[in-house]
């Protein structure tokens, strides 16, 4: 894409209604001590765990492109659903109560905590969120068609109450329901942006970026940013719930809905969606033991904390991605930290 085309680009996001929600920019740096353990690429992280919105995390900034929708639309109830515990549900209430919009979380029981008022779901209900708990299989088995479903029927109760009611999709990913464009996406380009105007400012451009992918928007916001704006940058997903196969499609319906949405340049044979899944290992929302000691480890060397369902999983990849070689030494890493800490404390029998 040319200059002027980029530009183009920039000034199209820019111009996106936008509540301000977040610190921009979140804050970047090279992770010394692991990049001298690993012994491998240079590795930087974009603390996107630190965006300012309740315990931070990426959703937040999706949050500040979604909320002007939710507002323009005049709803007084809004309604989504994810896992028990959720930073996603979390940060979403947030930022409805920051706007006099009601929450409503139906919470999917995708793995075997309980539903107590710990980590997130405590927050959810210091919120005043209403919450409705729903049952679900091991592995995040919810389908959207099947989460949708549920969904509406809580909503419904709520137009029968006579409320203006805003449904909007996991994550704030694939457009559906009332979020009928990938708002998400469109805020990861943003955020691909502003990580490289930091790199650059820094002396270098990446050769990778590296996230966990759980809902499809971040990793296709990323990807899209890097093929406009630094393609010869790597997007790597490494998918903490679901197949490559089935995730590759997800990412790609999301990209396309971006590039239509954003007027880029489609790509016909997307073959830069790169999404691992070697480390869902035991399943969706599963801490064991090389979850807990990745915690450890990065704590003890960065004072940096993952949290235990995605960013943990996404740097047992980085980490094994280097040593397998896929990451060359002299190469430079950033790995972008999504969030998610609050978790932590509910799982704590099994970090320590």
């Amino acid at each position: 894409m040319t200059p002027d085309k980029k530009t183009a680009l920039l000034e199209r996001i820019a111009a996106y209604p936008r509540q301000d929600l977040i610190h921009r920019p979140t804050p970047m740096r090279k992770l010394e001590r692991m990049t001298a353990e690993l012994g491998g690429p240079e590795i930087w992280i974009k603390r996107d765990d630190l965006t300012g919105m309740a315990f931070g995390g990426n959703k937040s900034r999706k949050l500040e492109f979604i909320m002007p929708d939710v507002l323009a639309k005049k709803a007084d109830v809004l309604v989504t659903w994810a896992s028990l515990q959720s930073n996603w549900a979390m940060q979403t209430a947030a930022a409805c109560v920051r706007y006099g919009v009601q929450p409503v979380l139906v919470l999917f029981k995708t793995y075997d905590l309980p539903p107590e008022p710990d980590g997130n779901i405590l927050l959810d209900r210091l919120l005043g969120a209403e919450i409705r708990f729903k049952e679900a299989g091991k592995g995040k088995l919810v389908t959207q068609a099947g989460a949708l479903a549920a969904v509406e029927e809580v909503a419904a109760e709520y137009r029968a109450a006579g409320k203006n009611v805003y449904v909007i999709p996991v994550g704030g990913s694939v457009p559906a329901a009332d979020m009928d464009r990938p708002l998400g996406a469109v805020a990861y380009v943003a955020a691909f942006a502003e990580m490289l105007e930091q790199t650059r400012a820094a002396g270098f451009t990446p050769d990778a970026v590296v996230h966990s992918t759980g809902s499809g928007s971040t990793q296709a916001g990323l990807l899209l940013g890097a093929r406009v704006l630094s393609p010869a940058t790597r997007v790597v997903g490494i998918s903490v719930s679901d197949s490559k196969d089935a995730f590759t499609e997800i990412v790609r319906e999301v990209v396309e809905a971006t590039e239509r949405e954003l007027g880029t340049d489609p790509v016909k044979a997307p073959k830069d969606i790169l999404v691992f899944d070697e480390y869902i290992r035991d399943g969706y929302g599963i801490v064991n033991k090389e979850v807990a000691d990745i915690i450890r480890r990065v704590f003890r060397a960065e004072g940096i904390v993952l949290d235990p369902v995605y960013t943990s999983k996404a740097f047992i990849g980085l980490v094994d991605l280097i040593a397998r070689g896929y990451f060359k030494r002299g190469e430079r890493v950033v790995f972008f930290h999504t969030g998610g800490t609050p978790a932590l404390f509910p799982n704590r029998a099994f970090l320590v």
